[in-house]
């Protein structure tokens, strides 16, 4: 695998059908996952942007949920706040994130995303929208519908299980990369 191609030999899922026991399915799922995962690593390998993946969620979460504090974004974002601190830092420095006094605390500050900021984050959106684009044109409108419920759904659940593991304003601890939030 040292030019970066995944094969299907590499994590393949075992067959699970509706018949499947429930740990069948979870193994499945488990193994798609993991291929899933290393395959989205090659495709940021391929992707070049000036600050990577952490630039994109950080944004994201700025550009659609608005202004924060570094300590909500991290939470949002399910990072720690220590890496949170060094990307915001580099954001701040190329002029895509801008600091300013927390009205309601003003020993804090809030982040907000930038007209560059948000310029950077749509770029991000249309190039990772085009290769999606570019995957499901062969898939029936019905497996595009049912691919994004399910994924939707999937995602939901681990969300609500990470938040109930963590509680509210829990500490995140080991530090979990998340993708960009839905708009």
């Amino acid at each position: 695998m040292s030019n970066g191609t995944l094969h299907a030999c590499d994590g393949a899922a075992p067959q699970v059908t509706a018949s499947s026991k429930l740990d069948e399915a979870a193994a499945g799922l488990g193994a798609e996952i993991v291929r899933f995962s290393r395959l989205i690593a090659a495709w940021k390998q391929r992707v070049k942007t000036d600050g990577g993946a952490a630039d994109r969620v950080l944004l994201a979460r700025l550009v659609v949920g608005g202004d924060r504090r570094a300590t909500d974004l991290a939470a949002d974002a399910f990072l720690d706040l220590s890496t949170v601190s060094r990307q915001v830092r580099s954001l701040v420095e190329r002029g895509l994130v801008a600091r300013r006094p927390d009205p309601e605390d003003r020993r804090g500050a809030l982040l907000t995303a930038t007209d560059a900021g948000r310029a950077a984050f749509e770029n991000y959106r249309r190039q990772r929208d085009a290769e999606l684009a570019g995957l499901l044109a062969s898939w029936s409108p019905q497996d595009r519908a049912d691919l994004i419920r399910l994924m939707g759904r999937l995602n939901e659940d681990m969300a609500e299980r990470q938040h109930t593991r963590l509680g509210p304003g829990g500490d995140q601890g080991a530090s979990v990369e998340q993708g960009e939030t839905r708009t």
